[in-house]
């Protein structure tokens, strides 16, 4: 959205409206989010054989997403953007995370130890953003858009194969790339893709809800759909360190590195936000929610892994609704808060989630992927490529995306350096930290990319 085209607002920031215009507007931001909440436990549970715990994991990230979207808009003691900033289980952190659970299980940890080595290096990681919250602009000319969609990028690409396996019917199905699994999973993207490009809004804000629903249904039809007992307790209570605390450095290296890369996105969606709530984007009051909104997304962070749910950072697509129901109010976020924290104190809603089968979490996960790697190329070309960014471009997925594909590349080095490089994120974006660091930048360089404006200015 242009800042010369702000938004017709209902209500604006401070704005108090009444409680039934707050509470459908709250239960429509609960739905566009729903989805992104719950899919990363999902992912996580079945790779790494977690299922046991799915319900609680899926309870504890709603508590989480929506104790950090009441501090985001309840702003105490100058924590949070004091704005609707929605706090949404992060995909960023998926294939890092997945990266360690894989490792401690093939040193033969068990379910409980997975837990305690991922929620010990994402706690420890959590207080990047709290500190460097104070550091913001000094870490933008460190981090720069092109090392940030590069690593963005990257982690679409590996999240991608996540879904091309659940759509084949996920790891170690017997029917994996049955006829039947791959026909489910193309219509429930297929669904996505038709209301995703609806002119009703509310179809389009419901697009990946009704798409799994569809999906589910058209499973249970053909006998796709096994449904799985129910065994915990009917109300879920946060607990501190549940699986307790474990710690490597190398596979918190990965972790680390995607936390600074979703500092600068969590910038990025409350510079959005700020612009469609009219608020300034400069000055001190800009500054200000900018810090609270940074070290608000560490807290949800911390929490996170206190209470065993992934990292929760700021969710963008929200920014969307505010702008679609004209309704601003930071009250709003306090009553979506509310909502999320109700849900997940039942986990009943997260064995019902759990039943979703394989395909169609494949073909639902893949736009929401693709989406990652799309963002990425996006805050790549923000401004024109010149040479030098091209060869940084190239030597990071060059390396990123070849030590993913061939792991061995790696296996005669010490098991510290092969944790930490074994992934594409983190490999490929260390490769273009230090890439874009090292190599100067020269005044006259000729750009390989450039806007289609700026071509038309120069041709006219």
């Amino acid at each position: 959205m242009s800042a010369h085209q702000p938004s017709e607002l209902i209500y604006g920031l401070e704005d108090k409206p009444a409680p039934l215009p707050a509470f459908l507007t709250a239960l429509q931001h609960v739905m566009a989010s729903l989805v992104g909440i719950i899919t990363p436990p999902l992912i996580v549970s079945a790779a790494l054989g977690l299922n046991a715990y799915l319900p609680w994991l899926i309870s504890m990230s709603l508590m989480v997403s929506g104790a950090g979207t009441f501090i985001q808009a309840r702003r105490p003691f100058g924590i949070g953007a004091g704005m609707i900033c929605l706090q949404d289980t992060s995909f960023a952190f998926l294939g890092a995370i997945l990266s360690a659970g894989f490792a401690v299980k093939s040193r033969g940890g068990s379910p409980e130890q997975i837990m305690a080595m991922i929620f010990g290096i994402t706690l420890v990681a959590a207080f990047i953003p709290v500190v460097v919250s104070r550091f913001t602009g000094q870490l933008r000319k460190i981090i720069t858009p092109l090392v940030s969609g590069t690593v963005l990028c990257l982690i679409g690409i590996s999240l991608i194969k996540v879904s091309i396996i659940d759509w084949g019917g996920g790891h170690g199905a017997k029917s994996f790339g049955a006829p039947h699994n791959l026909l489910i999973g193309l219509l429930t993207l297929m669904t996505i893709v038709i209301f995703s490009r609806a002119r009703n809004s509310w179809l389009r804000l419901g697009a990946v809800i009704l798409g799994i629903s569809l999906g589910t249904l058209l499973a249970a039809l053909g006998g796709g759909l096994h449904w799985q007992p129910f065994t915990h307790s009917w109300i879920a209570l946060p607990q501190p360190l549940r699986f307790g605390f474990d710690f490597d450095y190398a596979l918190f290296l990965p972790i680390a590195l995607i936390s600074l890369i979703c500092i600068l996105e969590t910038a990025g969606d409350l510079t959005a936000n700020c612009l469609i709530s009219r608020q300034p984007v400069e000055g001190e009051q800009y500054t200000a929610r900018l810090k609270g909104g940074i070290m608000a997304d560490g807290v949800s962070c911390i929490l996170a892994a206190l209470f065993s749910a992934l990292p929760s950072t700021t969710f963008a697509q929200n920014n969307g609704v505010i702008q679609m129901t004209g309704l601003a109010s930071r009250r709003v976020g306090i009553w979506i808060g509310g909502l999320l924290v109700v849900l997940g104190l039942f986990p009943t809603f997260g064995a019902v989630i759990q039943q979703i089968p394989a395909p169609v979490l494949g073909g639902a996960t893949l736009v929401m992927f693709g989406s990652v790697l799309a963002a990425g190329i996006r805050i790549m070309t923000q401004a024109p490529l010149t040479r030098r960014d091209m060869l940084i471009i190239a030597v990071s997925f060059g390396i990123g995306l070849g030590i993913d594909a061939e792991p061995d590349f790696l296996s005669q080095l010490p098991p510290m350096v092969k944790n930490l490089f074994g992934s594409a994120v983190a490999s490929g974006g260390i490769a273009a930290m230090l890439l874009n660091l090292l190599l100067p930048k020269e005044s006259a360089e000729s750009t390989v990319c450039q806007p289609a404006a700026a071509t038309e200015r120069r041709s006219g």
